[in-house]
């Protein structure tokens, strides 16, 4: 006999909650006090997390689903030529000076008020190379040859015909970090005839709720696309991204930003019966090889230092039979900090201290933080599981380093403590650069400098986000999604022969 259901209008402190089928978690004071009458309550299967979801959240995102679920049914109605205007158009805006100076004073503005609560401003701030690669962004999907319904595969069976065509997939939620420039990557699911609804961080809110003002609105309008096709959640509140994956009438649920926060994104989507890509944990790894070329070595690591974001080297593994290579490395870390007019951080595992100079473990440096100035110094140890761990710098490189026997013990602890993202591997050796390949568990191999796994970069795409493989192997897609991913299949027959039976 099944119970009674009703609506959940409060919460009581030590309330026990039932979760994964046979387990219970209780609900602590402040979540009971804080929770009335409309808000909404989200039990993570996967952890017990008690997720509060206030009405107004829940409304927020709601609001922006329906936008782009409405914007879907018409899309269909509207041609080609029409999204090559839209990218055309909004690209143009972006391009106007007085359109940015727009957009640019609610950056401002939101620089400031995450300065003042001692977050990092390191993706927010709007550049001037930000907008550029957005502008870049924008006319590569202007120009892209595709097409909503193009034609995948042709198969002639004689008396009648199959065709696989490409087809938009729906709507796609995107929540995402503070990153102004990831609005107009995220426009690119538009191409493929999809639209999305995202949720971008607080502290970027006020910037993305300009970018649609002064942009992507008036772009959808002059295009003569529905309104909602790029639609924004309108909430500062983390638990508005948790209302967006737990809508089910998304087609696709994306996150990207740290590991903890989009995990439990992700378990919501799931919960939901969405499918979701996942881009949270970072950092690359440089593996040296015994034959590595110390220039080739030096500038891998520079290079791979200039700024921190997903892609940064994060991990070094120093051969222990070429000493001097640490002293290689050693420079090159201090030359990339110079170049950021900073000191860099080292954090060296444990079994490894007597191949670093002393004197780094004794100096003190002035290391620049989100929440400012630090003296710490400029090298401690580690325990070797904190390999696995990213080190999100502000402004000061922070990188570990560890010295190996030898090129397969760096596979082995890659493969174990790192988020199987980026590795590269400094050899001189053909072989041994094809044998890394085939041992190393990483969707993103290289033999230099880490920085290019990037899609605009590398591919001339912008993108979505890039995925690791700390949760498994991708199922026939590649780790960098872009809007160009984001499709499904359909099939149409014709039939030549009207009797033709089976």
């Amino acid at each position: 006999m099944n119970g009674g259901v009703e609506r959940l209008t409060a919460l009581t402190a030590g309330q026990q909650i039932v979760f994964g089928g046979n387990r219970l978690t209780t609900v602590p004071d402040d979540l009971a006090a804080a929770f009335v009458d409309g808000d909404r309550l989200l039990v993570v299967d996967a952890t017990g997390d008690l997720l509060h979801v206030p009405a107004a959240a829940h409304d927020a995102a709601t609001a922006a689903v329906d936008s782009a679920v409405g914007a879907f049914r018409t899309l269909g109605g509207c041609d080609d030529d029409q999204l090559t205007a839209f990218f055309y158009r909004l690209a143009e805006l972006l391009a106007d000076d007085e359109v940015t100076a727009q957009v640019q004073q609610a950056n401002d503005e939101d620089l400031k008020g995450a300065r003042a609560a001692g977050r990092s401003t390191t993706r927010l701030e709007l550049t001037a190379s930000m907008r550029a690669d957005m502008i870049e962004g924008l006319q590569a999907w202007r120009d892209a040859p595709m097409r909503r319904d193009a034609t995948l595969q042709q198969i002639d069976h004689g008396t009648w015909s199959l065709e696989a065509r490409q087809a938009p997939l729906g709507v796609v939620g995107f929540v995402f970090e503070g990153r102004p420039n990831v609005v107009a990557d995220a426009t690119g699911v538009l191409r493929t005839g999809n639209t999305v609804a995202m949720r971008i961080g607080a502290d970027a809110l006020g910037t993305a709720t300009a970018l649609f003002e002064h942009a992507v609105d008036p772009a959808l309008a002059a295009a003569g696309l529905p309104h909602g096709c790029i639609s924004l959640v309108r909430s500062p509140a983390r638990a508005a991204g948790w209302a967006l994956f737990d809508d089910r009438r998304l087609a696709l649920a994306v996150a990207r930003g740290s590991g903890t926060a989009v995990s439990q994104l992700g378990a919501v989507a799931r919960q939901a019966g969405t499918p979701v890509s996942l881009h949270g944990t970072g950092g690359a790894w440089i593996v040296a090889a015994g034959s590595a070329d110390p220039v080739r070595l030096h500038a891998a690591v520079v290079n791979s230092l200039d700024r921190k974001v997903c892609n940064t080297l994060n991990v070094c593994c120093l051969p222990r039979d070429r000493p001097d290579l640490v002293d290689v490395f050693l420079d090159a870390l201090d030359e990339a900090a110079t170049r950021r007019d900073t000191a860099a951080r080292l954090h060296v595992d444990e079994s490894s201290q007597e191949a670093i100079p002393v004197g780094r473990f004794e100096r003190v440096v002035t290391i620049t933080r989100a929440d400012g100035a630090r003296e710490e110094p400029a090298a401690s140890t580690i325990h070797r599981r904190e390999l696995g761990r990213e080190w999100e710098w502000e402004h000061s490189p922070e990188v570990s380093v560890v010295i190996v026997e030898d090129v397969d013990e760096a596979v082995g602890l890659c493969n174990a403590y790192s988020p199987r993202f980026i590795v590269s591997l400094v050899s001189e050796d053909a072989a041994e650069h094809e044998r890394f390949y085939a041992a190393v568990d990483a969707p993103f191999v290289g033999d230099g400098f880490t920085r290019w796994v990037d899609g605009q970069y590398a591919l001339s795409t912008p993108e979505l986000g890039l995925s690791n493989w700390q949760a498994g192997r991708l199922l026939a897609r590649g780790g960098v999604l872009s809007g160009s991913s984001v499709h499904t299949v359909r099939y149409r027959a014709a039939i030549h022969d009207a009797d033709l039976r089976r």
